[in-house]
């Protein structure tokens, strides 16, 4: 079973949204790049190549979320069409 929860598994619609925010705004691409940083973190404890105690997973998991709902937001009000192709618009 795969622990890693990738933001483009996360979040397949906004496909494009994250391949425009990655490219031109570096607030957006640091986020995407520290929640897989802490992703991967957790991935390696869970999968006891690394070890932790429990609240130091939880803080991770925590930290996790914060940087998620925050690139949802980023996400859902950025102004590049769903990969749907249908024509909407994210926001």
């Amino acid at each position: 079973m795969d622990l890693h929860h990738s933001i483009v598994r996360e979040f397949p619609q906004h496909r494009e949204a994250i391949r425009h925010l990655k490219a031109s705004d570096e607030k957006f691409r640091k986020a995407f790049d520290e929640y897989h940083s802490v992703d991967d973190a957790i991935y390696r404890i869970e999968e006891e190549i690394d070890f932790a105690t429990d609240q130091e997973i939880e803080d991770l998991k925590l930290k996790r979320a914060r940087l998620k709902d925050w690139i949802y937001h980023a996400l859902t009000h950025s102004q590049v069409p769903h990969a749907c192709g249908c024509g909407c618009q994210t926001a």
